[in-house]
This record gives C-alpha cells, structure tokens and sequence, in this order.
C-alpha cells in the first residue's frame, strides 16, 4: 500500500465521518430503490431504510461486535470504511456493510480495502468469500469493484413488490 494510504481498525472517533460517507455513498442506491419501486411501494417499504442502515453501521462500530470495521485512510483522512463477518464455523467471509466517499471514488480506495479484507479473511482461516450488492444501475459501481477485486461467481436474485 502506498504511504499516502492506510488501513486500520475503526475508532470511535471516526463514526461520525463514517456515517457522512455512508450517507453519501448510498444516497444514489437509495434514489433508485424509489424510483424502481415506485413512491407508493416506496414511501411504505423504504421509509426507514437509511435510519436502519445507520443504525447497522453504529452496531457494526460498538465494542464486542461481531464484526470486524476497517477503515482507509489517505493523507490522514478517512475516505471509506468496510465492515466484516467472519464465520469460524462455516468458513465463509464476509464484506459486509462497506462504502468509500463518493469524492475519493475512481482512486483505488476501494481496490485497495477489498484486498485488505481478502487478506484479512485468509488470516482467519476464512475458504470463501462473499459480498451482496444489487442489481440495479445506482450498485454498477460496486458491482465493478467487487468484479475487479475478483469476485466471479454470483446468484442472481430479485426483491419483487407489489402495494396492497
């Protein structure tokens, strides 16, 4: 990794920058879930979708979880953050709730904090590796970066919704 950059544990500190990135990160994600949807289905099944989401990533950060939460740092500020699961029974790691700053996007962060969780999981004896992301245009960015950090196999999925 290059000086300007580094990986390492979250700090309780940081929690309020992570919120900022993962707010802006997901903003667009959140946009094309109510456009796809449609208001109607929107404004009932998404309304408290980013409260939910922001409340994961303040479990995710708490002492005693159960995941581990790096974040990236260039020229000492922090510009992306990823959270992991590691199952000793299974064997399967997983990049779980993750984002880089939508300014810092396009440098390599990403590639960079994918390849540190990799390693990460090998360190801990994880045999597989696994990430969600979705389908749709507002996730190609990830869906790219996760191909680059070389996650091949996947299996498609669909949430359909329909109001009632």
């Amino acid at each position: 990794m290059s000086d300007d950059c580094r990986i390492r544990p979250v700090a309780l500190a940081d929690i309020p920058e992570l919120h900022a990135i993962r707010k802006a990160a997901f903003a667009p994600v959140f946009a094309s879930f109510r456009k796809l949807a449609g208001e109607r289905i929107a404004s009932v099944a998404f309304a408290e979708a980013e409260a939910e989401q922001a409340n994961l990533l303040d479990r995710y950060c708490a002492p005693g979880s159960d995941r581990e939460v790096y974040v990236i740092e260039r020229h000492g500020e922090v510009c992306g953050f990823c959270a992991l699961a590691l199952d000793p029974n299974t064997l399967v790691g997983e990049i779980d709730l993750n984002a880089v700053n939508p300014n810092c996007q396009g440098e390599g962060l990403g590639e960079k904090l994918y390849a540190f969780a990799l390693q990460r999981m090998k360190e801990a004896g994880m045999k597989v590796a696994t990430v969600g992301t979705g389908g749709d245009e507002a996730h190609a960015p990830a869906r790219r970066a996760y191909e680059k950090a070389g996650f091949t196999a996947a299996i498609p999925s669909l949430y359909l919704y329909k109001a009632i």
